[in-house]
């Protein structure tokens, strides 16, 4: 059986980041493991700019900002293998993987990085009436085609979700040519940013429908044409608000779920807002030495964000294959309430923690001119106003060591959207 120190699972922006992180952090001995036929995850196949702002302060596409990364692991020679599916994952932290090469192989690793991504949310997950005929996609699966695989999916074009890909391939879809005649969205928000929703939809007088949703699929062989309706706020479909659009594609951008499977054969704790493992200030799930970052652990807006996370993964997980797991120390919980869906971390250990701690949230619905506050047990840390936030994108907040030390016998930290002053 092979030994590695660091196995990380996945060769996508989020692994990639781990694995330079935690090599330049003093491991050697490391192992990506892909099973696409090549390294960058799903920014091969986004070619529109945005990216890197954060990380290199210059715009780049997602294959501009995924090769500076792969340089940066061939420079220091991170071993990987392409095309090869991780089957499971032990609680011992020992690997069963496959490819054509090796057959069935077992790594022993002394630390895992879980940066499986997310996929999309399926058609049979969403309930639509109707036949099942050619012509409908997932948003990643037509960004695959036109950008990868140079196939047209369709001319007339409806879309279904407007998270940031569909956003993004009704502008595609529009630059080649296809008419996109209407974005229906079921929520009365939409789920992509503020900038895809101007750059997408208004720059090209595509129409955006909020509070809407597909209700019938016409055509047998091929889709013929979309019929969508208006919701209530029990999100059902009002009658007589029926609209008809012919069409010959329909494509859907309904929300995007981490890939947990492997995750859960571990015995990992997965939080049921996320669907993502829940971890502490090390991005450690429960099970000791496994770690987790980037879209697997929830699912980002920006990939500077899944970087700059997955860099702490890979520093974490270096630190517990020199030193192992810390000794048992306090843990604190944090609390989101009030508009508060979730937070990443959900425990911190004041003792092990950086001296700064970035935690990310996502708010439950549109906000104008409410504030974050940060409660240590019922004493008001930081209160910071906010004009507008949104489901779509994501908010943080700085909790501080020195800070916390303030308090040794913290019970609980909490976090809430507040009325503004």
């Amino acid at each position: 059986m092979k030994q590695y120190d660091l196995v990380i699972v996945g060769g996508g922006p989020a692994g990639l980041a781990a694995a330079v992180s935690a090599k330049d952090s003093g491991i050697d001995s490391i192992l990506i493991i892909e099973r696409d036929k090549e390294l960058g995850g799903i920014l091969n196949q986004c070619i529109h700019n945005g990216f890197g702002l954060h990380t290199f302060k210059e715009e780049l596409t997602g294959p501009e900002y995924a090769s500076r990364f792969i340089s940066q692991a061939a420079e220091r020679g991170i071993a990987y293998k392409l095309n090869t599916m991780v089957m499971d994952i032990s609680p011992e932290k020992k690997v069963t993987a496959m490819n054509r090469e090796d057959g069935m192989f077992e790594i022993e690793a002394k630390a895992v990085i879980l940066a499986m991504g997310c996929r999309e949310r399926s058609r049979g997950a969403l309930n639509i009436p109707g036949y099942r005929p050619a012509g409908i996609y997932s948003a990643g699966t037509a960004q695959r085609l036109v950008n990868m695989e140079g196939y047209m999916p369709g001319r007339e074009v409806v879309i279904l979700g407007s998270g940031d890909i569909g956003l993004i391939m009704a502008r595609r879809m529009t630059l080649e040519g296809a008419k996109v005649k209407v974005v229906a969205e079921l929520m009365p928000y939409s789920g992509g940013l503020k900038r895809n929703i101007v750059q997408c939809l208004d720059d090209f007088d595509i129409p955006l429908k909020l509070s809407h949703t597909v209700v019938d699929i016409e055509g047998k062989e091929r889709v013929e044409a979309v019929t969508i309706a208006e919701v209530g706020c029990d999100r059902r479909p009002i009658p007589g608000t029926e609209e008809r659009y012919t069409c010959d594609t329909l494509l859907l951008s309904c929300g995007l779920i981490p890939e947990n499977e492997l995750s859960k054969s571990a015995g990992v704790s997965i939080n049921p807002v996320t669907s993502g493992p829940v971890v502490n200030d090390s991005l450690e799930t429960n099970i000791s030495g496994i770690f987790a970052c980037g879209n697997v652990l929830h699912v980002h807006d920006l990939v500077d964000y899944v970087s700059q996370e997955a860099a702490a993964a890979g520093k974490n997980a270096a630190a517990y294959i020199k030193n192992g797991a810390p000794a048992e120390t306090k843990t604190v919980e944090i609390h989101p309430v009030d508009g508060v869906r979730y937070t990443v971390p959900k425990y911190i250990r004041p003792a092990e923690m950086d001296d700064h701690l970035t935690v990310r949230f996502r708010v439950g619905e549109v906000y104008k001119n409410r504030c974050i506050a940060v409660y240590f047990d019922d004493t008001l840390i930081s209160r910071r106003k906010r004009p507008v936030m949104a489901p779509g994108e994501m908010e943080q907040v700085i909790l501080s060591k020195a800070k916390l030390s303030e308090f040794p016998d913290l019970g609980k930290i909490t976090i809430r959207i507040e009325e503004g002053e």
